[in-house]
Parts: structure tokens; sequence; C-alpha cells
């Protein structure tokens, strides 16, 4: 009898190893990632949740507190990358520290949520850069959705195994504005495109101001540009175009929902000397088929 408990207790951990060795792949981002900021434990896989829809709007939780590790998942489902000395409550909000002297991961968060794989998806929130925000180049912010490998980072998705539709602000020395960051097996360049779009399409974003996104999603199939990117904000449409996101069909769905606030680029003039706040709101993610 212990010897076959034994056997029935290996045949368990085989399968969780298993479970875990095909799950999704290590994030590609090369954009500074934090050591060990997105180490998944066989734990995590078998008690976060993915899910499809969910909403958040942090008003339950305490104000100046920080949010954790534990809060996020129970709030995301199976999320990694969090970071909770960089996050808080703030009058039901939740603010992200971007640190000073810092880019990348080092700067903010680079988080990711294993979301119910689908092949049309829709999220949206509120989005407020604090008063006293150092725009200085620009970032990367908010919600997004990663489709197939999830494609970042300076790996264009010329293979077409996946890509990623994330947000930007960004200070061209005139002017400071969103635009869309795109990755997906057209894309012309190395790095995301913004298809020229912006918003506002003149002037600049306010610091303390409440910016209100809605960003969609749909995949393709085979080699067909039948998907579709489309970028809200403020109700007003800043892209809205066909894409063929992959060609393979294996990689064709939407995995994972993004959540990356950080500085950079990877150059020093994207950094600040002063530590920066952004703040998000309103969260509602839906899965549409």
């Amino acid at each position: 009898m212990k010897d076959h408990l034994k056997s029935v207790r290996a045949g368990m951990i085989l399968l969780v190893l298993s479970a875990a060795a095909c799950s999704k792949p290590a994030v590609t981002d090369n954009e500074l990632l934090p050591a060990n900021e997105n180490t998944l434990s066989v734990t995590d896989i078998s008690i976060a949740a993915i899910n499809g829809s969910f909403s958040e709007n942090w008003d339950s939780y305490t104000h100046g507190t920080a949010y954790t590790q534990a809060q996020a998942e129970a709030d995301f489902g199976n999320i990694t990358g969090w970071n909770s000395s960089r996050s808080m409550i703030s009058n039901g909000n939740l603010r992200v520290t971007l640190l000073k002297d810092a880019l990348g991961g080092a700067s903010g968060i680079i988080a990711r949520t294993d979301i119910s794989d689908g092949s049309e998806y829709q999220v949206s929130f509120s989005i407020r850069f604090h008063s006293a925000f150092d725009w200085s180049r620009g970032g990367k912010l908010g919600f997004g959705f990663l489709i197939g490998d999830g494609n970042t980072g300076g790996d264009p998705g010329w293979d077409g195994n996946g890509g990623s539709m994330r947000l930007m602000w960004y200070n061209n020395g005139s002017r400071v504005y969103f635009h869309p960051y795109v990755y997906y097996r057209d894309q012309p360049g190395e790095f995301g495109d913004n298809f020229g779009k912006s918003y506002p399409a003149t002037g600049s974003l306010n610091r303390g101001q409440t910016y209100q996104v809605q960003m969609y999603v749909k995949s393709n199939t085979g080699t067909s540009t039948n998907g579709r990117a489309k970028l809200v904000i403020d109700g007003v449409t800043v892209l809205d175009t066909a894409i063929r996101w992959t060609t393979n069909d294996s990689k064709r769905l939407i995995r994972n929902l993004s959540f990356h606030t950080f500085r950079g680029g990877s150059q020093a003039h994207w950094q600040s000397t002063t530590d920066g706040y952004i703040y998000y709101d309103d969260l509602v993610v839906t899965k549409i088929q």
C-alpha cells in the first residue's frame, strides 16, 4: 500500500510539472525585465484562476496600502511580474510608481495575466498622470493584449507566431501624446508600430486629467488580414485597422492581458530624475469570443 501511495504522489507531481513545462513561454520583452519578476511556481499554477471577463475598480481597498501580489492574483487571476513595492491604493485608484534614474522593468511594472484563450477581446480603463509627473521621453503604460507568443521588446512578429497591442506616452520635444504600440506579422520595423496615430491629434496630454482608454483586438485566421486592432481614447477613434497578427494558426489566439507601466526605451534620455506616479481605475476586461 505504501508503495502504491508513493507511486500516486509521484504521478501527481509529474503531472503538475508537465503542466508547468507546457505553459506559456517566458516573457521575451527585453526592456530591462527585473530579475525573478516572472517566475511562476507550481503553487501559482495550481491555485491561480485563468479568467476571461472580469473587472476591478480598487474601491474596496484601504487608501495608502500596498497592492500586493496576493491581491493582484485575487483580482486578476494567474498574474506574473507584479511588484507590490511600486504599487499602492490611492483613493480608490491603483497608483504605480515609476522610479527615478531607471528604465524598463527596473523603473516600474512589467506584468502579464494568463487569460482564457480567445480570438476577440476588449479592455477599457481610465488613466491619469500625477500633477507633477515628469514626461521625460516617454514609456509604455496601461493594459493591453498579447497574441500567441506575445512579441514585444524589439522582437518583431515577422515569424508569424505572435504579436501585441499596447499603449505608449511619448514626448517629441514639442508635445506629449498617447500612441498605439503594436507588434504583428507585417510590422514595418523592428520595434512597435504606431501607424502614425496619436492622441490628442494636436496639442499635448495634461497632467492631472483622467483619460478613458478602450482597446479592442481580434485575431486573424491563417494568413489572412482579417484581424482587427482598435484604440479609442475619450471617445475618439485613434486607430481602427485590419491586421494580420500571425500566420501560424496554432499561435493566433489572444493569451495574455499585459500590464506594462515603465519608462523607456533603453537610452538614458528616457529616464527621469524624479519618481513619477500614474493612476489607474475602472478596469473592465471582456472576452467576446
